[in-house]
């Protein structure tokens, strides 16, 4: 018989095989269940880092760089952060991470549809960079956007009307899929048949995208009136009800279309010309048009006076009938039309000495001349008496320096030897009053203000200022030269006189200006007084 080896190989123990195989299996799933925290007896790159929110978020969830896992997130737990509530997260780094860039940036991001979240980290370009246990502060994290975000977007009535439609989709397909298979079937030889008209239009010839363009524009301009052209619909809904009550009257009113139609036809061709009058009328009554919204108030306040008003034009109206009537008997009358003509004639003959007295008036004002002491003129005393008096006295024209006499050489109450300029009695009345002509110019032949009335009087020289050279100045001088020698003189008869007697013209031949505030209004000539309108 032969030995036996003491040493039995280990697989010949069932026993010791089902121990190892237990262990193995409580290993695998020792690792398998802390995976999630990183393996065992594996060096980490460890960071913190916080984050705004850690909504979602949960132990264990990846952290990813360029797409590939890098490690977990070890712990989260909520910090506080400048008075603001903030979550903190531990990372566990595969050392081939190490070491991140100061500027690295980290991001939340959704993995799935259903909630899964994980960390996205981008690497930073910075020179310095983060040791193990560094913390990412809030700054460098952002949290990505989740769909509730995306729906929030829409208003509180958007999103309700969203849920319904997505519940009115989900009750009409539910247990409907033998219908939709059918439908699915059925949509094969559609599809063939729409490929010829979707090329159509697809052809640029067709030129589809105006008509979406104009469909949208269209949309665009009916938009504001939309409620009334709901409520238009509504009223024809109603009124087509109405009518289909009524078949009879329907069915005659069908059958006499037809010669409607016709008589329209003939009628619209007659209405033509008018319909392009009333084209070019309605563009001429636009400006009118737009002015309605500004002037409509006014009118209407005029409306509102007018109403009470209104009335009472009734009796005026009856009481103007009368001269109403007078009037159409004065247009009647042939008479009437012999009268304007007259007038006509009147004006013609009488515009010249308008013409003639209008510069006295307008440029030398001579009417107040005349009208201002017309009310002293019957008790103003003068030499001879009052000035009415005066004025009506006859003289004797024999006598010598009577006050009549135009060929007197002084004033006729001045005593030989005085001098007739400032001379009074010893009652201290004035003497050698001095009365001009009444019919002096008011202007030259150039229209220049030429106003001599009032402004006569005694000359006792030649003015030394006036130029020798100047031809009018030459006339003064010729003219009052022999009157300006002052001193007694003697009349052919022997009569002594009392020296120069009052200069008394009708026209002197220098211009002698406006007197009707000239210097004030400008009217220096006749033309101005048409500027002064």
């Amino acid at each position: 018989m032969s030995r036996r080896s003491s040493t039995a190989p280990l697989v010949a123990s069932p026993v010791l095989v089902g121990a190892v195989t237990v262990l193995v299996a409580v290993i695998a799933v020792f690792i398998a269940y802390n995976a999630n925290a990183g393996l065992p007896f594996v060096p980490t790159y460890d960071l913190k880092a916080q984050i705004p929110s850690g909504n979602k978020l949960v132990k264990g969830n990846e952290v990813r760089v360029g797409g590939f896992r890098v490690g977990v997130v070890d712990e989260i737990k909520p910090v506080i952060v400048d008075g603001v509530s903030v979550a903190e997260i531990s990372l566990k780094l595969d050392k081939t991470v190490q070491p991140l860039a100061k500027d690295t940036r980290l991001k939340v991001r959704p993995r799935s549809a259903l909630g899964l979240k994980y960390v996205e980290i981008t690497p930073g370009q910075s020179d310095a960079t983060f040791a193990t246990g560094d913390k990412l502060p809030l700054s460098q994290a952002t949290e990505g956007l989740e769909l509730e975000d995306v729906f929030s977007t829409f208003d509180a009535e958007t999103r309700r009307n969203s849920q319904q439609a997505l519940e009115g989709f989900g009750d009409a397909f539910s247990g409907r899929g033998q219908s939709l298979n059918t439908t699915i079937a059925a949509l094969n030889p559609f599809f063939a048949s729409l490929t010829p008209v979707m090329q159509t239009l697809n052809d640029p010839a067709t030129e589809l995208d105006q008509f979406f363009r104009q469909i949208g524009r269209t949309s665009a301009q009916v938009a504001p009136v939309a409620r009334i052209q709901a409520e238009v619909f509504e009223n024809m809904a109603d009124t087509f009800a109405a009518i289909g009550r009524d078949q009879r009257a329907l069915q005659q009113t069908i059958e006499k279309s037809p010669p409607t139609i016709d008589t329209s036809i003939r009628s619209f061709r007659v209405q033509r010309p008018f319909l392009v009058d009333f084209t070019e009328l309605a563009v001429l009554l636009r400006p009118a048009v737009n002015e309605l919204p500004r002037s409509l108030p006014a009118v209407n306040r005029a409306f509102a006076v007018g109403t009470d008003i209104l009335p009472r034009t009734v009796a005026l109206n009856d009481r103007l009938v009368g001269a109403l009537s007078e009037l159409e008997d004065l247009f009647e009358n042939p008479n009437t039309l012999l009268t304007i003509r007259d007038l006509r004639n009147t004006f013609t003959v009488t515009r010249p000495a308008i013409e003639f007295v209008a510069p006295y008036q307008t440029v030398c004002n001579y009417f107040n001349y005349f009208v201002h002491p017309l009310g002293e003129h019957m008790s103003q005393v003068s030499a001879g008496g009052t000035v009415q008096a005066f004025g009506v006295k006859t003289v004797d024209n024999e006598q010598p320096n009577t006050y009549g006499n135009i060929e007197a050489s002084r004033p006729w109450d001045v005593p030989p030897g005085v001098d007739p300029i400032g001379a009074e009695t010893p009652e201290g009345m004035k003497l050698g009053r001095t009365y001009t002509f009444p019919y002096q110019p008011a202007i030259d032949a150039q229209g220049n203000a030429d106003c001599q009335n009032g402004q006569n009087g005694f000359v006792r020289g030649v003015d030394p200022s006036l130029d020798p050279n100047d031809p009018r100045n030459l006339a003064i001088r010729e003219r009052f030269a022999p009157l300006a020698r002052y001193g007694p003189g003697m009349l052919s008869d022997g009569t002594p006189t009392g020296g120069n007697a009052g200069v008394v013209l009708n026209n002197f031949p220098i211009l002698s200006g406006g007197t009707f505030k000239s210097r004030e209004l400008g009217i220096d000539n006749l033309e101005d007084v048409d500027k002064l309108r």
